[in-house]
């Protein structure tokens, strides 16, 4: 199939997109399963499979090796089914971690076992007063945190965090149960200062929120109903590469046109609890 002059023209003026090296954590699914409703997402009446869930995390463990990620492992604890969403362990820039509080019973065990694994890995972690939900509420662009509110995380959590980084933290209040986590309805591409991009989900942002990522970020690509209700957004970049749900199709499409190297994974068994391939992922930034 021939080369249009439109597609040509379109390709020649694609930013060039550079991959950076990333370290993350992941978690095994190995004790998987939905046996609570704490998101729309889930529902502890429909059946899970555990083996499949963990030959889905396997794959992307895979992809991430193949990339040439740092991929650091924690153990998974039993009774905690939702333990294998590690984003939501933490938040960490420049070897500092600011530890996780969760604002449901059932996970907050996971916690303390998050806070000691980067304790053990070498980080000076920051013990949380407020209720926050780590990475899956907290993102950075540049030299500024997004952070999520309206489900999870608090307002004052958001204090919290820029007291503990000193950074600009802009909050950002979600009003669509099913994109509970910031993470579900916006994803970083590119975090490089002076390169900063988003995609994101306008609906699930309040109008004040929408107003303020559409004035700090004109060129975000903005993602239909239909790729985000896969959580397509929930997707993790390199700021080359960016790994998202393989039924995401239209992002996929965009991502292209875009100048990055879509990934799609399968986590179809991990989106019974309500997680993606970013909820999967927490980027320890040295």
């Amino acid at each position: 199939m021939s080369i249009t002059d439109e597609e040509e023209r379109a390709r020649a003026v694609r930013p060039l997109r550079t991959p950076r090296a990333r370290s993350v954590l992941m978690c095994p699914p190995e004790h998987f399963d939905v046996v609570y409703r704490i998101n729309p997402w889930m529902n502890p009446g429909l059946p899970t499979d555990t083996p499949l869930a963990m030959r889905q995390w396997d794959e992307l463990h895979r992809r991430y090796v193949a990339l040439g990620f740092d991929v650091q492992l924690i153990e998974p604890l039993a009774g905690l089914p939702d333990m294998v969403y590690a984003a939501n362990g933490g938040f960490v820039i420049g070897n500092v971690a600011y530890g996780a509080s969760f604002a449901y019973p059932e996970r907050q065990p996971e916690g303390p076992a998050y806070r000691e694994w980067l304790r053990v890995a070498g980080f000076e972690v920051v013990a949380p007063h407020e209720v926050n939900e780590g990475e899956g509420d907290f993102l950075l662009v540049g030299e500024t945190i997004l952070a999520g509110t309206g489900f999870r995380s608090s307002d004052a959590s958001h204090r919290e965090l820029a007291g503990v980084f000193g950074r600009e933290v802009l909050t950002l209040r979600l009003v669509d149960p099913s994109f509970y986590h910031l993470d579900t309805a916006l994803a970083v591409l590119d975090d490089a200062p002076g390169r900063e991009h988003i995609a994101y989900l306008p609906r699930a942002f309040d109008a004040d929120s929408r107003a303020l990522l559409a004035d700090r970020y004109p060129d975000a690509i903005l993602v239909d109903d239909a790729d985000a209700a896969v959580l397509g957004l929930n997707a993790f970049s390199d700021g080359y590469h960016v790994v998202i749900a393989s039924r995401a199709i239209g992002f996929a499409r965009q991502l292209r046109d875009h100048g990055y190297e879509p990934i799609g994974v399968d986590l179809s068994e991990l989106l019974l609890g309500g997680g993606g391939v970013k909820c999967c992922t927490l980027e320890l930034r040295r």
